[in-house]
């Protein structure tokens, strides 16, 4: 009896945490015009604990549904009548009510542990409407579009896919690629919302480090073919460091996540070579003029074509890795992520630390994630020469051998 106490009291509090939140919307309206305030909703919670302890008593779950209904068409009538004379065709009320019951109900009949989690979420999710509200405002088709394609790539086409290799040197499988095709996309969408949240016209700064999150490649060639009109191009290729700083540590994050030895021996020359773009980068903004133009926006991580050449790059980078590795040991590694890494740093990355699974050294691994950062640098800085003018590209390229030297430095003693 004492327990079934605490459950009812748990199942009061979640009725008078969800009541307090109703209540504080509807605090300036005049007494007894509100279907529902802090008082009701927690004795809604109490009398689903209580329906639910009587069911419990008398072993007949049907005592329970029909507590459940006589209490949902009673709260709704009430709710009927309101909405009628404020003319308000929100639902929301009634639905809480509803919850509050079955969270009760759940406090006796199941856990009341997750009967508190779940009143807790409901009570945020109440207060939240002016921010979902806002956020529903300003989300586009595309984006919106973006979550509907995440939700596909997650609930339909991953359990659809074979999880096991199909290539005889064990490189290619189709359902790990698909997951990390996946984590790298919602990574990305993650610094695209910094993007958008903060807005292209807050400074070249905020632009260049938020864009980077997405794509560094972009990001420096859009600073390229900005500077090709720009006075002072230097501030330019400052940016194109503070992203190329962005984006070694999205791979030393990633890496954390996926697999932590490998991040451990790459830390500290990754680290170095961030560091030195970080110094490089901050000493060129310091030529930057006033109404310097920022670079343009980063694009959508979950637009499908480029998805799937991320898709594809992957599976055909993990196959030839696996291939080389196998067949040149280290060399082939090494060679592999060289020139994938030139093309994009994450399939490279992430097909090299794949290979840590198939008995490959944890020190090669890292090897060539840093050969793969590397040949990415390299592939940016190609990318500047051939779409901005010397005054950009000539100081990334100092800024890239100040980093790479860095790096290399650093490795030498760990």
């Amino acid at each position: 009896m004492d327990w079934l106490i605490v459950q009812l009291g748990v199942g009061l509090a979640i009725g008078l945490l969800v009541g307090l939140e109703r209540g504080w919307r509807e605090r300036d309206a005049p007494d007894r015009s509100r279907t529902a305030g802090i008082r009701t909703f927690g004795i809604a919670g109490l009398l689903g604990g209580v329906v639910a302890a009587l069911a419990e008593a008398v072993n007949a779950m049907s005592v329970l549904v029909a507590g459940f209904l006589a209490f949902a068409g009673i709260f709704a009538w009430f709710k009927a009548r309101e909405a009628a004379h404020d003319e308000d065709f929100s639902v929301t009320t009634v639905i809480a009510g509803l919850a509050v019951f079955a969270l009760g109900a759940l406090c006796v009949a199941g856990d009341f542990r997750v009967a508190a989690a779940g009143g807790a979420a409901l009570a945020a999710l109440l207060a939240s409407r002016e921010i979902l509200h806002g956020l529903l405002k300003r989300l586009t088709w595309i984006e919106l579009r973006s979550a509907l394609v995440l939700a596909v790539m997650t609930a339909v086409i991953l359990p659809l896919l074979p999880n096991r290799t199909l290539d005889p040197w064990g490189g290619f499988n189709p359902w790990e690629i698909w997951l990390l095709t996946v984590l790298m996309a919602s990574i990305s969408f993650a610094g695209y919302v910094v993007v958008r949240a903060l807005g292209n016209t807050r400074g070249l700064l905020v632009s260049a480090l938020a864009g980077a999150v997405v794509s560094s490649t972009a990001v420096t060639l859009s600073l390229a073919r900005t500077a090709n009109a720009a006075k002072n191009p230097i501030s330019f290729a400052g940016a194109a460091a503070l992203a190329a700083m962005v984006s070694i540590l999205r791979v030393c994050f990633v890496t954390a996540v996926l697999l932590p030895s490998v991040a451990v021996s790459i830390a500290a020359p990754a680290l170095a070579a961030a560091l030195a773009f970080c110094a490089c980068g901050t000493f060129a903004l310091a030529f930057r003029d006033e109404k310097t133009d920022s670079p343009g926006a980063a694009r959508n991580p979950f637009e499908l074509v480029p998805l799937l050449m991320f898709a594809l790059l992957f599976g055909i980078a993990s196959t030839a890795s696996a291939a080389l590795a196998l067949q040149f040991k280290e060399q082939g590694l090494l060679a592999s992520s060289a020139i994938a890494g030139a093309f994009d740093v994450d399939a490279s990355v992430l097909s090299a630390i794949r290979l840590a699974k198939q008995s490959i050294p944890i020190e090669v691994v890292g090897h060539a994630v840093l050969t793969a950062l590397m040949a990415n640098a390299i592939g940016r800085l190609s990318l500047a020469i051939v779409a901005g003018p010397a005054k950009f590209w000539l100081p990334l390229a100092g800024m890239t051998f100040t980093a790479t030297a860095a790096g290399y430095g650093v490795a030498r003693f760990f």
